[in-house]
């Protein structure tokens, strides 16, 4: 099969989807990999290096001629046209926020499958996991950052200092954004709560931080509650698929100490805050209702070397199943990478997408034998 690595065009994404020792298996496997050229260059991996391991250096348009397309970002409005009927695109899609290019690829006909609702026998996200690791550490990073006064926040450092007690860090989600969101706040000494729905996953946060970490059955009135304390709130929940649903209002913003920040991680799903909008990394805050908001859709990218090797070391060995036994054989053999499958045919394949969408799910096998 032949494999397209195009340059990531999203503005200021710099990751790459496959490094050249990726591209070293997938061609020792038969396997044509095009990559365009300088796709991997901010990340760190020179052209040079993907000949060496065996890859073909291509244009944009030689790199989407693939029978696959393998990359990190969803298409931008000017991909979309290289896109053709029956070809199959494997990337984060996030297409529950984004209604209008889910309908521009069901026109287009590809076969979309997205890393971020690949399941593992579990139930969770294996290929948004390291990612999601990622982000939640970033978080704090942002969040401090963001309470710096030249930013418009109160001026609090989260670690505290001798004499003066710590910042407050409020974290809504206790999956792996906010498990990791929480490593780092407690690690530099920050007052942290999480909150989350789960009782379980509370316990076993208050078993590994003993006395270290607050935790708080989530519900309305217990966020309304603990955000109106916070100096950093982190939005760190995520629904297979879906939009996230804005637990945030506008008037629990309002409530939140002036100049404190508020960090959506949850912003590429839509944002977990009704306040939140899409921001850029070299422009990341904006003041709304008094409160520092923190929306880029692609944090990793800021580390882009980091979350390039973290990244792929999660995709490529279901890249490798899937260019070696197809979707068909692929899916078959495992429904957690079936619930990968989001379009097939102009048709949409995840139940959670159609709902969100407002339309009608098919079963991924007549998609794909349409």
């Amino acid at each position: 099969m032949q494999i397209g690595i195009p340059k990531e065009i999203k503005d200021q994404e710099y990751r790459v989807a496959l490094t050249p020792a990726g591209a070293a298996r997938l061609a020792g496997a038969g396997h044509v990999v095009v990559v365009e050229q300088g796709a991997g260059a901010a990340s760190g991996f020179a052209d040079r290096d993907y000949e060496a391991a065996g890859a073909r250096l291509g244009d944009a348009a030689a790199a989407w001629q693939a029978d696959l397309v393998f990359k990190v970002k969803e298409p931008q409005a000017a991909e979309l046209p290289l896109l053709r009927p029956g070809q199959i695109l494997f990337c984060y899609l996030h297409l529950a926020a984004a209604p209008v290019l889910a309908r521009a690829l069901m026109a287009r006909g590809v076969v979309a499958v997205a890393f971020e609702t690949v399941e593992d026998a579990a139930g969770h996200t294996p290929l948004l996991a390291p990612m999601s690791r990622v982000a939640g550490r970033l978080a704090v990073q942002a969040g401090m950052q963001a309470l710096e006064m030249q930013y418009g926040g109160r001026g609090v450092l989260l670690a505290g200092v001798e004499g003066v007690p710590p910042g407050r860090v409020v974290i809504v989600g206790g999956g792996e954004v906010g498990g990791n969101a929480a490593h780092i706040a407690v690690g530099i000494g920050a007052e942290v709560v999480l909150l989350d729905r789960d009782p379980a996953r509370l316990a076993a946060f208050s078993a590994r931080y003993p006395g270290r970490i607050g935790t708080v059955l989530s519900d309305p009135c217990a966020i309304e509650r603990e955000i109106a304390r916070a100096d950093l709130v982190i939005g760190a929940v995520y629904l297979h698929g879906r939009r996230t649903p804005r637990l945030i209002t506008r008037a629990m913003v309002r409530g939140m100490p002036r100049g404190a920040a508020l960090i959506d991680v949850a912003i590429d799903q839509g944002g977990i805050a009704e306040t939140s909008r899409v921001t850029r990394h070299d422009a990341p805050f904006f003041v709304e209702e008094g409160v520092v908001h923190y929306g880029v859709a692609n944090m990793p990218g800021a580390v882009a070397r980091t979350s390039t090797l973290a990244l792929e070391a999660a995709t490529l060995p279901y890249l490798l199943r899937l260019v070696k036994e197809g979707p068909t054989a692929a899916f078959a053999a495992d429904p957690g990478f079936a619930a990968g499958l989001n379009l097939a045919a102009g048709r949409i394949c995840h139940a959670g997408l159609a709902t969100d969408l407002g339309e009608a799910a098919d079963d991924w096998q007549s998609c794909l034998n349409t």
